[in-house]
């Protein structure tokens, strides 16, 4: 298949799901994913294709000062063939690890289009780690260069000196990256394979260490377009995302799932969060698409949503479960109904509620197109409509899953389990319910889910009621050890501004509880304070269970939690 073929081919595809982008039925219907042949290099065959002579703005950066960047697709097509020539020149080759420490500034898309374009293989990572996590992860995944600004020269001093350093900075050992701009942009055109490696992404590590993935030059970029189907953007949309540089999400959003539909990408960079300053921005840019994580909504709208959404067609949450109450309000204000999806940093979207189609509460959606799910009894096997989210690869493996995890010593380990020993299945290690009309209930996490009086409880489900008190910011529920039922539920919160952390706070969330719960899902335990977080923001529920087993086994278990309120504190609540 020759490079036009290639690009033909996936254009084919895309053109049909944005062609039918408010259709699951049809879309699911008529999808397949398409074949780029032997070889294939998504920024090469796609990107550069797209932006020949194009001068739509492909990347748009608002800063918090009022300084507007906007870079054309045709100009970023040329900034990273002449960034492409100078890693080369400074010795990056085909198959080598490359780790991107970059902020939202334009040489992050610009380098991993050129890297992309080396054939080399991108390493996206958060500025927030430190210097030993930051070794760790060259070593693991078998980085031999690294892109970084000025301010984090300091932290590589642990990496070993064979490791290339290219940055902004003059500091002894590094490469600067300014020369790139001053050489000719001579297109490139590297034939990759499609199933050689592209990126390496580590997981959030919301339960264990976080895993090692590997992605092909197919399964993230072509896999995407699944991403695309469930954002909704379209050609000329404005889509801004609400996630940081050195996460899958960013990449989801921030870069293959806008510009797989030919959509600007447009950022907002902010020193802290400032709910009022973010919905100016939407409003004066024109966003048209917007995505943002359950933190982010909350927060939006505990803001003044008066002022309308400006251009927005499509509001969307990901990266967490988003509840119903946060939906409920913004459909409110608004009119729009925030779609939310799911999938992980091993995948691209999976599930999503896309546009067109009936949101229900609670709900993440149906399988996208090209994506069969089943829910498997992690203990039976048995497929029915309680169980383990899986994808089930008996009629073959979708594009969109990874190439497996990459072991310390750079061996791909499948993640495939079948339990006959075939690979049947990819398990996601999450609990869903399905109802009569094909729609997903997030239930959690294999690892979250614990029994309270033989009853079995789900923290989301606990969770989604919680947040709609007032007082309630975030909530994570977990079990507390009890001499009678084994295990009780207990409420971990972050309170809304204005709200104390008081008695009578307690009281009244606990009511709410009580009055929006079965007795066997009740809150008997509440707490105040802030909650463990991934440095991506997912809420680290193992953490406050081992603390939570960790005080059980004290000897004075309640002088562990000072500021634990229980049911039984209440004498007017068990009252009611």
């Amino acid at each position: 298949m020759t490079d036009h073929q290639a690009t033909a081919a996936f254009r084919r595809a895309r053109d049909l799901l944005l062609a039918n982008s408010d259709d699951l039925e049809a879309a699911s219907r008529a999808f397949e994913w398409p074949d780029v042949g032997d070889t294939f290099n998504w920024a090469i065959d796609h990107f550069d294709a797209m932006a020949a002579g194009n001068d739509r703005t492909a990347l748009w950066i608002s800063e918090e000062d009022g300084r507007q960047t906007r870079i054309s697709f045709a100009e970023m097509a040329r900034r990273s063939d002449q960034v492409a020539g100078h890693l080369a020149d400074l010795g990056v080759q085909r198959g080598d690890g490359v780790l991107l420490m970059l902020g939202n500034q334009v040489e992050l898309w610009e380098s991993m289009l050129a890297v992309m374009k080396l054939g080399a293989v991108i390493m996206p990572t958060t500025t927030a780690i430190g210097g030993e996590e930051l070794a760790d992860r060259i070593t693991r995944g078998h980085a031999r260069a690294v892109i970084a600004n000025a301010a984090d020269v300091g932290k590589f001093e642990e990496v070993p000196k064979e490791v290339l350093r290219v940055g902004t900075s003059d500091a002894a050992g590094w490469q600067p990256y300014a020369p790139a701009y001053d050489r000719p942009a001579q297109p490139f055109r590297t034939a990759t394979a499609a199933d050689d490696p592209l990126l390496r992404y580590f997981t959030s590590g919301t339960t264990s260490r976080p895993k090692l993935v590997q992605h092909t030059q197919v399964s993230y970029p072509v896999g995407h377009l699944s991403t695309m189907y469930f954002l909704g953007v379209r050609p000329g949309d404005i889509h801004l995302n609400i996630s940081s540089p050195g996460w899958a999400k960013h990449a989801w959003s921030c870069f293959f799932g806008p510009w797989n539909a030919g959509a600007t990408i447009f950022v907002y960079n902010y020193s802290r969060f400032d709910a009022a300053a973010l919905l100016a921005q939407i409003r004066s840019a024109g966003v048209t698409t917007f995505c943002a994580p359950p933190t982010v909504w909350r927060m939006l709208i505990q803001s003044d949503l008066s002022g309308g959404a400006g251009g927005l067609r499509e509001a969307i949450g990901a990266g967490e479960p988003l509840n119903a109450e946060v939906i409920s309000q913004v459909e409110h204000a608004w009119g729009l109904t925030i779609r939310d999806g799911y999938g992980q940093t091993e995948t691209t979207a999976l599930i999503a509620n896309t546009p067109g189609s009936p949101v229900k509460p609670g709900s993440m959606g149906r399988p996208v197109p090209g994506v069969r799910i089943a829910l498997v009894d992690p203990v039976t096997g048995r497929q029915g409509d309680e169980g383990e989210i899986c994808i089930d690869l008996r009629q073959g493996r979708p594009t969109n899953l990874m190439a497996g995890y990459l072991d310390d010593d750079g061996v791909i380990l499948s993640a495939d389990d079948g339990a006959d020993g075939t690979e049947d299945y990819y398990r996601t290690g999450d609990l869903a319910t399905r109802d009569a009309d094909g729609y997903i209930f997030f239930v959690g996490r294999t690892d979250d889910v614990f029994k309270a009086s033989d009853y079995k409880i789900s923290p989301f489900e606990l969770e989604s009621v919680l947040i709609e008190h007032p007082a309630v910011a975030e909530a994570a529920v977990v079990p507390a050890a009890d001499a009678l039922r084994l295990a009780v539920p207990k409420a971990f919160v972050v309170l809304a501004p204005g709200w104390e952390p008081n008695r009578e706070t307690a009281y009244a969330i606990l009511r709410h509880a009580r009055e929006h719960l079965a007795p066997y899902q009740r809150i008997r335990r509440l707490e105040f304070g802030p909650l463990p977080k991934t440095m991506s923001g997912k809420i680290r529920r193992v953490e406050l269970r081992r603390a939570e087993a960790a005080a059980a086994d004290a000897a004075h278990p309640d002088a562990a939690h000072p500021q634990e309120w229980r049911d039984e504190d209440f004498p007017e609540l068990r009252a009611t």
